[in-house]
């Protein structure tokens, strides 16, 4: 099951506030994609929130857009920032990347600030996970949310290997 950015922040209004505050505070982030070989691709990729939609946009005929083309799965991890306070915390994105047909790309781009260029892949994410990490002190806190299900919330001591869980209960 995979849900829109919309459908995403209708579930979970304040922990998607919080994970788009999040990768808004870099400009590029880590996209990982699958090979040919099923081997993993990591490259750097500029994330657009726009429409109710988290949008993926990269040159025409890049091996990144390729990869999407031949196996839609993806994971967006954001830009960690230059030091180790992660400010916000560590935030991941997963799902499927669907490339979007040319009267979208052209509603997307006449809607784009500043010049696009002339040709490019644009492809819409459909959600099939967000995960966030930070630190509560004493806690190393996890937040992880899949479609359909309530956001749990995961704490775990430096020291202790024992998880304090809340929200394990689904909607769907």
């Amino acid at each position: 099951m995979t849900h829109s950015w919309a459908d995403f922040r209708s579930e979970e209004p304040e922990f998607a506030d919080t994970v788009r505050a999040r990768f808004q505070d870099f400009r590029h982030h880590v996209l990982g994609t699958l090979r040919t070989d099923g081997s993993p691709r990591l490259t750097g990729l500029e994330a657009d929130f726009r429409d109710g939609q988290l949008w993926l946009g990269m040159m025409i005929g890049s091996r990144k857009a390729l990869d999407l083309r031949r196996d839609p799965r993806f994971s967006l991890h954001a830009n960690p920032g230059s030091d180790s306070e992660m400010a916000g915390g560590d935030v991941r994105v997963s799902g499927r990347a669907v490339e979007v047909g040319a009267d979208e790309l052209e509603r997307y781009a006449a809607g784009a600030p500043g010049e696009q260029p002339e040709r490019f892949h644009l492809f819409r994410t459909e959600l099939s996970e967000v995960v966030r990490v930070h630190v509560e002190d004493p806690y190393i806190v996890f937040e992880v949310w899949h479609p359909g299900h309530a956001l749990r919330t995961i704490r775990r001591e430096n020291e202790d290997s024992t998880l304090h869980e809340e929200g394990v209960t689904g909607r769907g």
